[in-house]
């Protein structure tokens, strides 16, 4: 893939390189084994872990809300890189996590910058299921590259708390947040001109009952849509990136391939998805592998659910999955759907997957997808700058502790879960409401919920620093 000519400037002056400066992650320090939880929910051994391909699932006492993750990360963020409060000049959340229906999770973050005097910052919340954060994403770049932009950073911001009622969907809950830092001079740069988006209107995951955090999903169209999303964004990118000089965009010319998951096993089955796409788009004459050869005649819109189609080319993709795919899963499958910060939490996992010397120059897809629906295909190149002090050896510094705060986490029984989830069922509306959920188990440096007073407002502290640092 060419990306000079994806990238293309087109001879306007913009600043150079805009994209990701760095990056930061928080997940729970708590989870429950998916195998355990099969034995608990009394299904089949594999059911979770194998058809759905989770392992463990993160997941938030009452201690914790989008608020709280939010403070957590972001805080987080600005600490690990040495950004100054008053370096930032817009910040978006990304959240379908809504714990009041007038007042933005941003302004909750506000806190944060009080002490600097930075109130000059743009940005409210963007909510449409899992697609927010990278709505906040677009927004940030799209300051950057504005004229209303000021020369100050921006953050974007994406966290959830994904749970179910009891039953079938359970298991592909989760929780969690991201961070980004955006800016010119970035060790990711985000390709201009060629970002591609499907929406539409259609009721496949919701949640239409404030008092609640579960959602009304139907199951089956819900995988419908996200397939079909795909199929139309990665059209609609071949065009954009064809209109750029890239003619004859494939799988190939992408050395990652990264997707929104809601679980893993989806995830697989939609890079072949791409590849049937791929396959489709042949012309003739072109070399066409003879066990795909009676597939040639598919037609997209009539194959979502077809397994003769589903299996052919997951076994034909099967390489590319394990070198361009899997590598951005690990997240996903131990800590489970965070909702909007799972395609970065992908993304994460991809960059802390090899060494920063083998991923430099890289060129990254990535597809998001919001139920109801909202879904963009997009792509990044990573600097092949990778010498020490380069924006890539920060970038990848600032994600050190990734691997090693996955495993200090806490794992907790099935039924322990169960409880904690009807703790939070509890705590949904309450006011006053004190937590009870414990706070030894907080890894450090998290922000909790302290409690909600007769008014309903909330006040935080973070762990190990409350006392020199007071509330937030």
């Amino acid at each position: 893939m060419s990306t000079n000519g994806v990238n293309g400037d087109g001879g306007h002056a913009w600043p150079k390189d805009v994209g990701i400066l760095a990056m930061d992650i928080y997940f729970p320090s708590t989870f429950v084994d998916q195998a355990e939880l099969e034995q608990h929910d009394g299904v089949s051994a594999g059911k979770y872990t194998i058809g759905l391909g989770q392992t463990r699932m993160g997941f938030c006492s009452d201690r914790e809300d989008v608020n709280s993750l939010c403070l957590t990360v972001v805080k987080r963020l600005l600490e690990k890189t040495g950004t100054k409060a008053t370096d930032i000049g817009r910040m978006e959340v990304g959240t379908e996590t809504i714990i009041d229906k007038s007042k933005s999770v941003k302004s909750v973050l506000m806190q944060l910058f009080a002490e600097s005097g930075n109130t000059d910052m743009e940005g409210v919340d963007s909510t449409n299921a899992c697609y927010g954060g990278t709505a906040a994403l677009f927004n940030s770049i799209n300051w950057i590259e504005s004229s209303a932009w000021d020369g100050r950073l921006g953050l974007a911001v994406c966290a959830d708390i994904a749970v179910y009622a009891a039953g079938a969907a359970r298991p592909s809950g989760g929780a969690g947040a991201v961070a980004m830092l955006v800016g010119p001079h970035a060790p990711l740069v985000l390709d201009r001109g060629v970002r591609a988006t499907h929406m539409q209107h259609v009721y496949d995951f919701y949640k239409p009952d404030m008092s609640s955090e579960y959602p009304v999903v139907d199951a089956k169209l819900s995988i419908q849509c996200y397939l079909s999303a795909l199929d139309t964004c990665y059209r609609l990118y071949k065009q954009k990136a064809a209109k750029r000089g890239a003619n004859g965009l494939t799988l190939a010319s992408f050395d990652a391939v990264l997707f929104h998951s809601p679980y893993c096993k989806l995830v697989q089955k939609s890079l072949a998805r791409l590849a049937l796409n791929d396959y489709l788009a042949l012309e003739e004459g072109q070399a066409k592998l003879p066990e795909l050869e009676k597939f040639k005649d598919t037609k997209l819109e009539e194959s979502y659910f077809d397994r003769d189609v589903e299996k052919a080319f997951m076994a034909h993709s099967q390489p590319m999955f394990e070198s361009k795919t899997k590598p951005g899963l690990k997240i996903a499958t131990n800590v489970g759907n965070m909702y909007t910060p799972s395609l970065y939490g992908g993304l994460v996992s991809y960059m802390t997957s090899q060494a920063v010397e083998e991923l430099a120059g890289r060129t990254v897809a990535l597809f998001s997808y919001g139920s109801g629906m909202a879904s963009s295909f997009f792509s990044l190149r990573v600097s092949p700058d990778c010498s020490a002090g380069s924006p890539l050896a920060k970038f990848a510094s600032c994600l050190a502790d990734v691997g090693p705060r996955l495993e200090a986490r806490t794992k907790v029984a099935p039924e322990e879960f169960v409880a904690t989830l009807s703790l939070r069922e509890k705590a949904i509306d309450s006011a006053p409401f004190a937590p009870v959920g414990s706070l030894e188990q907080l890894f450090p440096g998290t922000f909790h919920l302290v409690g909600v007073d007769d008014k309903h407002r909330r006040q935080y502290a973070r762990t190990d620093m409350a006392q020199q640092n007071g509330h937030a």
